[in-house]
């Protein structure tokens, strides 16, 4: 019986899904497998031949990988490997390329001979490239095929580099990269303009033929895809979906990456579903949408022909059903961020005493506070709350080369004008002008370009909020030393990031603390700078009564927003409001018209902001809710 009911759950996926808690622990039943191949071929006296991926996906397979090699003797002296992939042209030394990545990663920490070690050559001439394919693919069936692959997945639905377009039988060759790839690399080339255009990649026919393949996708930033990979028809547009034609693969994945499968995303779908208040309140706001009705129009029929209709026989009369749900996304919306003085707060978001209360706005980056909630800063700070906004990292990779010279050459023609000596500004500016004629993507600025860097983006933050009314004193610039490493990579969280932000938290006594929770990304800057604010708190309230009294809300940025059945405040903005919160933006000059890193969306940060918040008004209004020009929204975490 359970059998039927786990293919009853799966019945929309058209391959073998497991999916982990976390990545971690995902990672570290990937690492098991692999480590029981080599010794089961090892204890046979044969070779293990391993079909390798690079990324960010196997980072945490090969970490574990080397403990095991280093802490419990898992030997790699009958390991052959060949990758899938190489950009081209890449130097074997580069920063980027995937021979530098495998080294640092798992090769240069285990015992593995690196003359089995098998990479395709980003260095030959284009005229050798088809012949050096040929040559992969000789080798790897001289061997007898590969026993395991482990792949990622790119958001194009790429394994390699097999872009859409890739033929199922497609061998070893030179590709031309799509431009989402080249995107989404863009950060580790220090621009798109610098991410080749091209890779040697395995074929999907290569891939097929291993003996096993592993396909590893972590976080909802890859949800999308994934769905489209197990429940989508087989189709060259998304190359991974020919994997539902092998009997060897299985998709490995963490509870992010497997939201969007109908089992976790509308599981009412395939299976009777334990009713709790999250999920009606998701189901129902689904239907609505499905249907096209607001809440209070949904019927019995509706229900009852949209995979509903035990939530109707548990929980109804559906009317009543939609009455419970319309009020509580009702009493989500409120004008009042801060709480509303002398007001009955029982159904209202937020808490009316204190009155005044005490605010940290969290921001990541110097500009996330007015992106995500300058609304919502505005207001609090109007409504008389004592508002504190926390910079927690300088931001300085992410300005134009060209604005350092700029304002260095102001500061130069200032000192001029006031009759000071400029020789040594100048001297300075001379050898910056010399470091970026020959600057290499993605190089480590000068210690002075990083300093100018920060400070203009440090002047920005101060100008954005300056215009939100918060006084100097209550502006506080953190530089968490995590994030000052002068480039894309990050070093890990540290006991002074922890330190820096308890003593600042520990000064302010907040009773409010807003943070940015943005989790699409788990190596992004937004996740490090929110657990550093958790592990804080945390640490504070075994010593800190105020602490017990302090609720943290969680905002989201420029591309994203919660999904409405989420929402636990609500802000409405007017016409006038989303003006303001524009000009707020319109203060981070660096960041407007093109910042460094845009992402994969060409609009600016202020338009993306403005869609966001306009769309979230209609989502509610769509609901049968009052219709506003735009709405900031909110989710209370409970740390």
């Amino acid at each position: 019986m359970a059998r039927l009911n786990l293919l009853e759950e799966t019945r929309y996926e058209k391959l073998p899904v497991t999916v982990y808690s976390d990545q971690n622990a995902a990672s570290v039943a990937v690492a098991k497998r692999i480590a029981d191949l080599i010794r089961k071929k090892a204890e046979a006296g044969e070779q293990a031949i391993l079909g390798l991926a690079t990324g960010v996906t196997p980072i945490k397979v090969y970490n574990e990988l080397v403990r095991l090699h280093k802490e419990e003797g898992l030997s790699f002296k009958n390991v052959i490997t060949f990758n899938l992939d190489e950009y081209y042209p890449m130097k074997p030394d580069a920063v980027q390329s995937y021979v530098t990545f495998m080294n640092e990663n798992l090769f240069d920490h285990i015992d593995i001979d690196k003359s089995l070690v098998h990479i395709p050559d980003g260095t030959l001439p284009q005229d050798e490239v088809a012949a050096f394919c040929l040559e992969y693919e000789r080798q790897i069936e001289e061997l007898g095929g590969l026993d395991l692959q482990i792949l990622g997945i790119g958001r194009t639905g790429h394994i390699g580099f097999n872009e859409p377009g890739s033929a199922p039988n497609s061998g070893t060759r030179l590709v031309t990269l799509d431009d989402l790839t080249r995107r989404d690399a863009s950060r580790d080339f220090g621009g798109k303009q610098n991410v080749p255009a091209k890779a040697i990649t395995m074929g999907v026919g290569t891939i097929f033929k291993a003996r096993e393949i592993i396909l590893m996708a972590w976080s909802a930033k890859k949800a999308p895809i994934v769905r489209k990979a197990v429940e989508g028809e087989i189709s060259g547009e998304v190359p991974a979906t020919f994997l539902q034609l092998s009997d060897s693969v299985e998709f490995v994945l963490d509870v992010d990456a497997a939201s969007d499968l109908t089992r976790f995303d509308t599981p009412w779908l395939v299976k009777d579903c334990v009713w709790e208040p999250m999920l009606i309140k998701k189901a129902v706001i689904w239907l609505s949408g499905e249907v096209g009705k607001p809440i209070l129009k949904l019927t019995e029929e509706d229900y009852n022909s949209n995979g509903m209709a035990q939530l109707a026989v548990e929980q109804g009369p559906v009317y009543q059903i939609n009455i419970d749900i319309f009020n509580q996304l009702q009493h989500t919306i409120t004008g009042w961020p801060g709480g509303k003085p002398g007001a009955d707060d029982s159904q209202r978001p937020e808490r009316a005493e204190p009155a005044r209360k005490r605010s940290i706005v969290f921001s990541p980056h110097p500009d996330d506070d007015v992106i995500s909630m300058g609304g919502t800063f505005i207001r609090l700070v109007d409504q008389g709350h004592d508002v504190h906004v926390a910079y927690q990292t300088s931001g300085n990779t992410a300005v134009w080369d060209d604005d350092v010279l700029r304002f260095v050459e102001f500061a130069i023609d200032f000192k001029n004008s006031v009759g000071e000596d400029s020789s040594k500004m100048q001297g300075i500016y001379e050898d910056m002008r010399q470091f970026m004629a020959v600057k290499q993507p993605n190089q480590i600025d000068s210690p002075e370009i990083r300093d100018v860097k920060g400070f203009i983006r440090k002047t920005e933050a101060i100008a954005g909020a300056r215009y939100a009314g918060v006084p100097d004193s209550n502006i506080h610039f953190q530089a968490l030393p995590f994030y000052e490493t002068g480039k894309t990579q990050k070093n890990s969280v540290g006991e002074e990031d922890i330190r820096l932000t308890m003593e600042l938290l520990q000064n302010v006594k907040p009773q409010q603390v807003f943070t940015a929770g943005d989790f699409a990304d788990p190596h992004g800057t937004h996740i490090v700078c929110f657990n550093i604010i958790i592990e804080s708190l945390r640490r504070l309230r075994k010593t800190e009564d105020w602490v017990n009294d302090c609720w943290v809300w969680m905002y989201r940025g420029a591309w994203q927003e919660f999904p409405t059945y989420e929402i636990e405040m609500a802000v409405p903005l007017s016409p006038a409001e989303v003006l303001r919160k524009r000009n707020a933006i319109f203060k981070h000059q660096s960041q407007k018209d093109r910042p460094v890193f845009p992402g994969d969306d060409a609009r600016e940060f202020w338009v993306r902001a403005e869609d966001r918040n306009r769309e979230t008004a209609q989502n509610y209004d769509r609901l049968g809710m009052a219709e506003y020009a735009a709405m900031e929204a909110f989710v209370r975490y409970k740390f």
